[in-house]
């Protein structure tokens, strides 16, 4: 296990659509190790594959408490309502935005045995699951948010970035 180095804008990786995931070899369980390692190393509540330079519909979720929810070839196939909250981003260090998420997102992936689940998640690991989506299909949180929504994020008041 190893901690990657994580892709910031503007690299193009962020900005492609990742690849679905044919075979969970010993090579996609690495990185899903290696994914969790970084995510806990920069606080993180959440990594998608190619924000660690690895064009793969992966993604992993840790809320506070639990145990780690590992996603591959993740979709959302319901949402719910609005929400407008504040959110930042490892691949955008030193900004967080305003924008509009659902109030609750249903999920269907599989987990790291290939396992089809679905996950219905509100609050926290609803933002994270459409956050970490969006990752996946090559769109920023900041591409929800208005102009005037962004900002400069101090040490101090900056929150976890998903």
């Amino acid at each position: 296990m190893a901690i990657r180095s994580i892709c910031v804008l503007p690299d193009p990786l962020l900005r492609q659509k990742a690849k679905k995931v044919t075979n969970i070899d010993s090579s996609v369980q690495r990185l899903i190790d290696d994914m969790i390692d970084t995510m806990r190393a920069v606080s993180g509540v959440g990594l998608a594959a190619p924000q660690v330079g690895v064009p793969l519909r992966v993604a992993v979720i840790e809320m506070p408490g639990e145990e780690v929810i590992t996603l591959i070839n993740p979709e959302i196939v319901k949402r719910q309502g609005d929400r407008l909250i504040g959110e930042a981003c490892l691949s955008v260090p030193g900004y967080q935005g305003e924008l509009k998420r659902s109030v609750w997102v249903k999920v269907k992936a599989q987990d790291r045995q290939g396992r089809n689940i679905r996950i219905k998640g509100e609050e926290l690991l609803g933002q994270a699951l459409e956050h970490e989506i969006d990752h996946l299909n090559g769109i920023l949180y900041v591409d929800h948010v208005e102009s005037d929504k962004l900002w400069e994020s101090s040490s101090e008041t900056s929150q976890e970035g998903l």
